[in-house]
């Protein structure tokens, strides 16, 4: 089981008006399922957007699709002199899509990763897709390890795919 503790990926998991105690360790295994629901679908990803304008949250600009979507486990190494040091456990998130409103993917990964501390099943992200208030998903999650690894505008191959 890939079980990792939120604390330690800098992730928040009780939000400034919330006085509930929530879980503090999610299943990246859970993660993966909750993403992986979005994949080859054209949804409207309005609810995981930030800072854009109401006029522009309906219709074809916030629909986007997604050709891949996972999350997995790696382990980071230790470069340093400590040879007895190990690695950094984290989780590594890829995804694939046509286009990414702004703060998209930092909202995305932080709603997935509180659905799956909360126990989620693996279609709640998809029901999410339909909520109506932003509210319903997470704050984005912080930009600390968010890494771009590339850019692409021809047709999308999965011999490019790293998950």
């Amino acid at each position: 089981m890939n079980v990792i503790n939120m604390e330690s990926m800098n992730i928040s998991a009780i939000g400034k008006h919330q006085t509930l105690v929530k879980p503090h360790n999610f299943n990246v295994d859970t993660v993966n399922q909750l993403l992986q629901q979005l994949e080859g679908q054209s949804l409207s990803y309005r609810i995981f957007a930030r800072d854009t304008q109401a006029s522009r949250s309906r219709g074809p600009a916030t629909e986007c699709f997604m050709y891949h979507a996972c999350a997995a486990v790696a382990t980071l190494p230790y470069l340093g002199q400590d040879t007895t040091r190990k690695g950094r456990t984290v989780m590594c998130v890829e995804l694939v899509a046509n286009r990414f409103l702004r703060k998209m993917v930092r909202v995305l990964i932080a709603t997935a990763v509180r659905e799956a501390a909360a126990g989620a099943t693996w279609d709640n992200l998809l029901k999410l897709m339909h909520a109506t208030c932003r509210r319903a998903s997470a704050p984005p999650a912080p930009s600390q390890g968010l890494c771009l690894v590339d850019i692409g505008y021809t047709d999308m191959s999965q011999e490019n795919f790293l998950i």
